[in-house]
């Protein structure tokens, strides 16, 4: 007789945490929007794309080298480069909003101090190869050189300064990024990480 009551039991218990959770799917129920299909209703649902990454093959172990080397680089300046747009657009749109030269260049000098603060440490433990790509990188993001970006803010003394600094190294801030045919290898490696496949 126990075992019956103890079944019956487990089975009011089993029966109210079902109904609880019904009640609970029902509140976080969401309604989606519907379209008219020849008098049904569908409703509709968007779906982000699913690439699939097949991994490449490699003609030797060189260039498989190379690659996964570019994939680290890419994965280290990348958001680097995205930071730096993300910054130029937050100056450039803060600058709009100030009427006074003379306060310009105290708020550009203010940003150029903090930028070199934030990231010395940063680009002091990037590789030469790494630097350079940023170099490009920041002229995929933003769509200009670096040279360019430096010319604008800062004036073209200090542009020509940073880019003698570089060009001692053996780098130009003048390089661009050419995604169709220098840089293709590249491009797709940031395909497949802005989708996560690598």
């Amino acid at each position: 007789m126990r075992r019956v009551y103890g079944i019956v039991l487990a089975l009011v218990l089993a029966l109210c945490s079902t109904d609880a959770q019904a009640q609970n799917y029902k509140s976080k129920q969401v309604k989606l929007p519907v379209d008219l299909y020849k008098g049904d209703t569908i409703p509709v649902v968007y779906l982000p794309n699913v690439y699939i990454y097949k991994p490449p093959t490699f003609e030797s172990r060189r260039k498989e080298r190379f690659y996964w080397r570019n994939v680290r680089d890419v994965k280290k300046t990348l958001p680097i480069a995205r930071e730096v747009r993300g910054i130029i657009v937050e100056t450039y749109e803060y600058l709009l909003t100030i009427p006074d030269e003379k306060a310009r260049e105290r708020h550009l000098a203010a940003v150029e101090k903090g930028m070199l603060e934030q990231y010395t440490p940063q680009m002091k433990k990037l590789t030469f190869r790494q630097g350079k790509m940023l170099i490009k990188l920041i002229d995929r993001e933003c769509d200009q050189t670096g040279y360019e970006l430096i010319k604008v803010f800062m004036g073209s003394f200090k542009a020509n300064f940073y880019q003698t600094f570089a060009a001692l190294f053996g780098a130009s801030l003048k390089k661009e990024y050419d995604p169709e045919v220098e840089d293709a290898e590249l491009e797709e490696i940031i395909f497949w990480i802005d989708n996560g496949a690598l």
